[in-house]
């Protein structure tokens, strides 16, 4: 059994909000990019991107990584079950530059591990910030996020799934419990 804990009008308004924290935080979007995690983290960053155009009347770059090669789980995976490679766009340098690491969910902090290895391969920021749409817990690795749509506390036995109309014809959060196999 799912619960519903953001739907459609919720996901756009915590989008809003963490649009105005990223102008504020960062005095405006001067030297700022957005970079989405593959996969729902792009569509947010995306996202977020046209609300900051709207707000400051200027465009925010967007990027996208691929933590593919960067997981730590990678030795664990059978030689049947290699990994899909969706390659990393970030059109100019990061070098310098505010980046925003963006993703939908965050929870043990693993994944967002893999996404700041890949973005030093790609140049040395002047400083990385992260913003989810869902913080569910449980870190293993010291790992916080900056802007937060929603904390959500939860237990290991749940699991909680985003939702985007762009992958999944459906904006909404969601929260189950986790099938057994």
């Amino acid at each position: 059994m799912s619960k519903a804990i953001l739907d459609e009008q919720a996901i756009n308004r915590a989008l809003t909000r963490i649009a105005h924290e990223i102008i504020e935080r960062n005095k405006g979007i001067e030297n700022c990019i957005l970079v989405g995690i593959k996969t729902r983290g792009i569509h947010i960053a995306q996202r977020l991107a046209e609300r900051i155009e709207k707000i400051e009347g200027q465009a925010i770059e967007v990027g996208e990584v691929d933590i593919t090669l960067y997981r730590d789980d990678l030795t664990t995976k059978t030689k049947d079950d290699e990994p899909e490679i969706k390659g990393t766009a970030i059109k100019s340098s990061i070098t310098n530059k505010k980046v925003i690491l963006i993703d939908d969910v965050l929870y043990t902090g693993r994944t967002v591990r893999a996404a700041l290895d890949a973005l030093i391969d790609h140049g040395r920021p002047a400083h990385i910030q992260l913003a989810v749409l869902i913080d569910r817990g449980h870190r293993e690795l010291p790992i916080r996020p900056d802007f937060i749509g929603k904390n959500v506390p939860t237990s290991k036995s749940e699991v909680v799934e985003a939702k985007l109309k762009e992958v999944d014809e459906i904006d909404e959060v969601i929260i189950q419990q986790k099938t057994s196999i």
